[in-house]
């Protein structure tokens, strides 16, 4: 019988996404794949440590031991093969993660395979991997940045921010303030608060998040998965964002309207495991505080060509 995932949350992060595997890379893109592969068989004894996306893995996945039934599944998904993964195998063990799942592909590209796993988000920093899962709109993707130097989550609850435009809701509100100006950006959205935004890439993963809190012992206030929305808007286009959620049955622990002002101490103070977000600028700044992520436009959308053209 096929596995159904309908009620499980399928998370598939790389490697360089769970570990920190910058020196390795370094070796593999400057000596080649010899030189890597020897290094990775010597230091095959020697533990990993945590990379972006690792306390937000490892904090998902005790959600499985609090929950009536299991809720999340990781896989591990690299482009090492079974001889170069030793290592990193190792060090899933050693840091006693419960992901039964891996891919190594062996240098070839990841994208292929998302599918056939059934994710819903995949957390990369292969550039290209991300963009092509974006494209093809399988599921949410993520370009995940450095880790913050000073970042060990403190609280036991598993917390995931996303910035609205463009990540849970398309990026036409966005576009329409970027060519015509936040005034008008304001008109229209207060003008059609009650006309449900469209979904953006990582929609449905909000509304499989919400749902999944419904299998945890405490739900809303005191749910062990936090779910907040930090974004550049403010009054009034906020009540467009707050009635799209209703209407999609979807709630949201904590949302905070900025207009304008940093999100880096706001997402710091909430403590999130990660962060998403569509703004090299804001992500230049919040990635020094929490576990940030890219989301990249459609390769067709017109928020390319201006992000391409700031660039």
């Amino acid at each position: 019988m096929p596995i159904d995932f309908s009620d499980i949350l399928v998370i598939g992060v790389s490697s360089r996404a769970l570990f920190n595997l910058e020196e390795e890379n370094e070796i593999f893109n400057t000596q080649g794949i010899e030189a890597y592969r020897k290094y990775q068989q010597d230091n095959e004894d020697n533990l990993l440590v945590p990379g972006t996306a690792f306390y937000l893995v490892k904090s998902l996945l005790e959600l499985n031991k609090q929950a009536d039934k299991h809720i999340v599944e990781v896989i591990v998904m690299s482009r090492n093969s079974p001889e170069t993964g030793v290592r990193m195998l190792n060090s899933i063990k050693k840091h006693d993660l419960d992901i039964t799942r891996v891919a190594l592909s062996g240098g070839e590209p990841l994208f292929p395979y998302i599918d056939a796993f059934d994710i819903d988000l995949f957390l990369s920093k292969d550039e290209k991997d991300v963009q092509a899962v974006i494209d093809s709109k399988v599921c949410a993707s993520a370009m995940i940045y450095a880790p913050p130097q000073e970042f060990n989550p403190e609280d036991s609850r598993v917390k995931i921010a996303f910035d609205a435009d463009a990540v849970i809701f398309s990026d036409e509100s966005e576009y329409r303030n970027k060519t015509e100006g936040l005034e008008s950006f304001h008109e229209y959205e207060s003008t059609h608060e009650d006309d449900p935004l469209n979904e953006g890439p990582f929609a449905n993963l909000l509304i499989k998040l919400s749902k999944i809190q419904e299998h945890l012992p405490t739900r809303i206030e005191y749910s062990p998965l936090r779910l907040a929305i930090v974004t550049a808007r403010n009054a009034p286009s906020h009540m467009r964002v707050i009635k799209t959620l209703r209407k999609w049955n979807v709630y949201v622990d904590e949302a905070y309207f900025l207009g304008g002002l940093p999100k880096d101490k706001v997402l710091k103070a909430f403590g999130a495991h990660i962060f998403f977000d569509d703004q090299e600028t804001h992500l230049k700044t919040t990635s020094k505080y929490v576990p940030s992520g890219k989301v990249p436009y459609l390769t067709a959308s017109p928020m390319k060509k201006i992000e391409e053209t700031n660039t």
